[in-house]
């Protein structure tokens, strides 16, 4: 007689609890032949199998691959003998995350999951699809169960993302170095092939092309538009979308999503964490629909949407003036700030801010607010989506709440009067995180609480500080250091006082000056870049003519798509995750975390 009690033995156990726990079990298991078996696990598919040591590796077999699968064979493990042994059979375990599940399916007798599998065991290393496939026994197949289980692995492969999404996808094959063509066929095709995603590929031939196809896009036809390209190519989708007589519901129906293929590729960087493409991709394939803040720019009689930034100063001059060195890729944004940081250059410009908050422990508190509460956020729901919209908003783009850069300055609650900035250095005012690799300039950004983060720095500090605090960005301490004014904002007006728009070019140093006769600053001389061309607005790294602008952030307009609704893979400013945040901080953003 046994000596241990079992667990059926124990009075104190729920019999319906052990019997529904069983259940679950039960459903999770799949055998898939003699010792093998695949089990769903609470983060990845447990893959157990019988493999012999002498066994021929199934990818040396070219019969079991296609364009789009490098895959093993589980169930067919081939063996070899040894002068007539056959040899001992091991027992192998390893595991597939959900989330690099790209499909499974069951015809007749036969499964198959197809999965992102990395190259290397680098963290950084590129994923090529791969494949499992058994042909279950008829003696044992129950197709009910199996089918059951196929279910289950989709559900929670896929969570609240949208399957086989329908994609209308742009191609620059101009953009970044021009490897845009190449990286897609090589490391995203395959992807999204596999994920039984439909794509429609289209290549732009001309700036303003994607414009014109977000325009003539059918809302209906396309869940989401990808751009393989830089940051450019989203900008332009945007304002494609925006020009549609029914703007507002096609920016809402419509995601927006990029393949890291241009220079900056900051809208990868901050929904997907990554700049390669193949892992862009998959987080495409996984992603959830999420709303993301924009911001109008009126100038004269236009409006423009951004999506990224805005800027003016020492990063517009960095980014716009750096076109002759493309050819270095991100690197050309740290050689052009480094230039025309020791050449301590000034742009005076007037300027009126709304500002909604500015202590920056404030902005912390903020932030943890916002990302507390989006920890366990609810994707945008797509019935919803395809629902009639508020009739309060109409279907066009919402209204100017400020009104434009032509109407008198606004007196509301929280404007500024409108402030000589004679030293003004760096004008920069962020909707998202990151702003290239390593380049978390906006740490407290996030997707969608209705304003922007706006940074402001003397452009005649020391070089010395300059330098440093070049190098906090990276660091993760930028945010922090004196010499750097951060406010969240919901709306500006800013006048320049430079180039055309003043009397004298920007104030120089004699480096500085030095720097234009050695024809080290880019675009010619600083003097010639802001008299003659009448220096540089940058726009989601899109020059814009040089002249007054005024910005407003409208909460949730765009919709993109994101690894975590609600939120940016990025750590956010040091020290939020310390802060005691009260259900009462920040009572303004209780409303705009209602997604």
């Amino acid at each position: 007689m046994a000596s241990g009690k079992s667990i059926d033995s124990d009075p104190f156990a729920d019999p319906t609890s052990m019997q529904d726990e069983r259940a679950t079990i039960v459903e999770s298991t799949l055998s898939v032949g003699r010792n093998a078996t695949l089990t769903l696990g609470t983060d990845a598919v447990i893959v157990l199998g019988t493999v012999s040591p002498l066994s021929l590796p199934c990818e040396t077999d070219a019969n079991l691959f296609s364009n789009a699968d490098e895959g093993i064979h589980d169930t067919a493990a081939r063996q070899f003998s040894c002068c007539g042994l056959i040899p001992e059979r091991t027992t192998s375990t390893r595991s597939i995350p959900y989330f690099n599940i790209l499909w499974a399916e069951l015809v007749k007798n036969d499964l198959t999951v197809r999965y992102a599998q990395p190259t290397s065991k680098s963290p950084k290393a590129p994923l090529r699809v791969a494949y499992i496939n058994y042909t279950l026994d008829d003696s044992s197949f129950s197709q009910d169960k199996a089918t059951r289980w196929v279910k289950r692995l989709l559900d929670r492969a896929y969570g609240t993302a949208q399957r086989n999404k329908r994609i209308k996808l742009l191609i620059n094959p101009f953009g970044g170095q021009g490897k845009a063509e190449k990286l897609y066929s090589k490391w995203t095709e395959p992807i999204f092939a596999a994920a039984r995603c439909e794509v429609d590929v289209e290549r732009t031939t001309y700036s303003g092309h994607a414009v014109e196809i977000a325009q003539n896009i059918d809302i209906n036809a396309f869940d989401v538009l990808v751009s393989a390209s830089g940051d450019g190519l989203p900008h332009e989708c945007f304002n494609g979308l925006a020009r549609k007589p029914n703007a507002a519901e096609a920016l809402r129906k419509v995601a927006i999503a990029q393949l890291p293929c241009g220079s900056g590729n900051a809208m990868c960087w901050n929904l997907y964490g990554t700049g390669e493409c193949s892992m862009a991709a998959l987080c495409i394939v996984k992603g959830v629909r999420s709303p993301m803040d924009l911001v109008s720019v009126t100038q004269g009689d236009k409006r423009t949407l951004s999506f990224l930034s805005q800027s003016l100063g020492i990063v517009a001059e960095s980014d716009l003036g750096t076109e002759h060195v493309r050819w270095m890729g991100g690197s050309r944004f740290v050689y052009g700030f480094l230039v025309r940081l020791l050449g301590k250059t000034v742009y005076p410009i007037d300027i009126a801010v709304k500002t909604e908050i500015e202590d920056k422990m404030d902005i912390k508190r903020h932030y943890a607010h916002y990302r507390n509460k989006a920890t366990t956020p609810n994707s945008i729901n797509l019935a919803d989506l395809d629902g009639p919209l508020d009739a309060s908003t109409g279907l066009g783009l919402p209204p100017l709440e400020h009104g434009t850069i032509n109407d008198p300055l606004p007196t509301d609650s929280g404007w500024s009067a409108l402030t000589p900035y004679d030293n003004m250095g760096n004008f920069y005012c962020g909707n998202m995180n990151i702003m290239s690799a390593d380049a978390p300039f906006f740490p407290a950004s996030v997707p969608s609480d209705g304003l922007c983060d706006l940074i402001t720095i003397d452009g005649d500090i020391s070089r010395l500080t300059s330098l440093s605090l070049l190098l906090a960005v990276e660091k993760g301490t930028f945010f922090d250091k004196d010499v750097v004014r951060i406010r969240k904002i919901k709306a500006l007006r800013v006048y320049p006082r430079y180039g055309r728009h003043g009397v004298a070019p920007p104030k120089q140093s004699h480096l500085g000056k030095l720097f234009d006769k050695l024809g080290l600053s880019g675009s010619g001389s600083t003097e010639k870049a802001v008299r003659g061309d009448g220096g540089f607005f940058s726009v989601d790294g899109e020059k814009l003519p040089f002249e007054p602008f005024q910005l407003e952030c409208h909460k949730g307009l765009g919709t993109v798509l994101s690894r975590h609704c609600g939120l940016y893979q990025a750590d956010g400013p040091a020290g939020w995750d310390s802060l005691s945040v009260s259900n009462d901080d920040n009572s303004q953003q209780e409303e705009g975390d209602s997604l």
